[in-house]
């Protein structure tokens, strides 16, 4: 504990400076506080008696994440709709009808997976969210969520695959 007291005094304002640099961007994102998080999260962590054997690197690695965390919560992600990705500009009408045809089929596809399959997809692949987080949150264990997010994965691959190759033979016997 008095080890990492002195780390502390000694190292604040190069932890400070070291995030200041790597938020520089994002002006909400204050530095000192980014500081502090890590520092309390050290303190509180699960066994304070094993000892750390490089302090400093232990520390960094811990703002390093800090920052990543901070960035994740800050991602705006826009409302994914059929509507709002077919308005998407195009100039050649005919891809215009196919990206609609295949996100209304996309959306489909994902309207046929039960709901925790669809969630879990949705949750990890639209949102962002960690397994690990979700398994707490939901209360599932991990293995399940990675169970069911594979299998609704072969399923979406498996329906719109099927849809692809129906399209490519209409496209074959237009040619024709």
């Amino acid at each position: 504990m008095n080890r990492m007291a002195e780390f502390l005094r000694r190292e604040r304002q190069a932890l400070v400076g070291y995030v200041r640099r790597r938020i520089a961007a994002a002006a909400e994102l204050d530095a000192e506080d980014i500081v502090q998080d890590v520092m309390l999260g050290l303190l509180d962590r699960a066994d304070p008696t094993v000892p750390i054997r490089d302090l400093a690197a232990y520390i960094y690695r811990a703002l390093s994440n800090r920052i990543t965390d901070a960035y994740r919560g800050r991602r705006e992600t826009a409302e994914l709709t059929a509507e709002s990705v077919a308005a998407a500009p195009s100039d050649d009408p005919l891809r215009a009808a196919e990206t609609r045809e295949m996100v209304d089929a996309a959306f489909a596809a994902l309207d046929e997976l039960s709901p925790q399959e669809r969630a879990v997809v949705l949750a990890t692949e639209l949102e962002g969210r960690a397994f690990k987080d979700l398994a707490e949150e939901w209360d599932v264990p991990l293995g399940t969520l990675l169970a069911r997010k594979s299998r609704a994965l072969e399923k979406l691959r498996s329906r719109l695959s099927g849809r692809a190759g129906a399209a490519g033979k209409q496209e074959k016997q237009k040619g024709a």
